[in-house]
């Protein structure tokens, strides 16, 4: 049985992580030329090329394309089973990578980190915060929060909790338009609609009698941030479906007002996401662990 090259794996995987041999080679400490030869032992043993060189460009072939996410996967069990082992014996130390959406994040996350930082000084917590969707694998987070229904694939999701939707508009735009009964009215009022979902525009409730509707909404405004709609919202531009988390406050005070009350929209749920392996260094164990504990946020 012929054992893996487990190092030009890793070696290629610093090349794609740092888009360059130089700076993979000086990431690694050693020379340009070591990864450079691992690279080609690689490409050798598997008949590919797995890099298009030119003198100012480097790109991934189609089969290197399919081949990064393998190589990223084995260098990062190979760091975390080696820092695992350093974890038995020292204190918690080092930076964790951690991703969430931007609101929720600012909002119920950041009191977390700075929480969690404070009681473990030697840990440094790098948070990224983007409503985007993102690749964790590719952008090197150790996990990342994801409000969303979970498709299959081969990250990891632990789901914390769910987060109820509400359909909102302002006291002013109800007095002016009227007020929806049922999902059906939805089609002669102006939505505001949240971009980052794959329908933007299609809206769906369960109701009485477990009833489910689909409705197709006129669209006034379209944001790729749920908190951007509040503004429009206030002012009476429309109607809007938001998580508690975003609305709560404007709602408990009076300028919003919760409509279709019978008509719930389904739950997304908070999920803790992360890569597919196993081995995770004690560090990230512990800032998993702590989120976990306190996912009431």
């Amino acid at each position: 049985m012929r054992l893996p090259d487990f190092e030009a794996w890793a070696m290629f995987a610093a090349v794609v992580e740092h888009r360059s041999f130089t700076d993979a080679a000086k990431a690694l400490s050693v020379s340009k030329a070591t990864v450079s030869k691992a690279v080609t032992r690689l490409e050798q043993h598997l008949d590919t090329s797995l890099f298009s060189r030119t003198s100012r460009r480097l790109a991934l072939t189609e089969s290197g394309k399919r081949l990064a996410e393998h190589a990223a996967r084995i260098l990062s069990e190979g760091q975390a089973a080696e820092e695992a082992a350093r974890d038995e014996t020292a204190e918690l130390s080092g930076t964790v990578r951690l991703g969430a959406p931007m609101t929720f994040g600012l909002l119920r996350v950041a009191p977390l980190v700075a929480e969690f930082t404070k009681q473990n000084p030697q840990v440094d917590i790098d948070l990224h915060l983007s409503d985007a969707r993102i690749d964790l694998v590719e952008m090197g987070l150790d996990a990342t929060i994801r409000i969303a229904d979970m498709p299959d694939s081969s990250l990891r999701a632990r789901r914390l909790a769910d987060v109820k939707l509400h359909v909102v508009a302002s006291p002013a735009y109800l007095a002016e338009r009227g007020r929806p009964t049922h999902p059906s009215d939805l089609g002669s009022h102006d939505c505001l609609c949240y971009s980052n979902t794959p329908t933007p525009d299609v809206w769906r409730f369960s109701g009485p009698g477990q009833q489910n509707v689909v409705v197709q909404v006129r669209v006034r405004l379209t944001v790729n941030s749920g908190e951007a709609m509040l503004p429009a919202l206030r002012t009476g531009v429309g109607i809007a479906r938001l998580p508690d988390f975003i609305v709560g406050d404007a709602l408990a005070s009076g300028e919003l007002e919760e409509i279709l009350v019978d008509w719930r929209p389904p739950p997304f749920g908070i999920h803790l996401v992360t890569p597919p392996s196993r081995l995770r260094p004690a560090r990230v164990d512990a800032v998993l662990d702590f989120l976990t504990r306190h996912h009431g946020c």
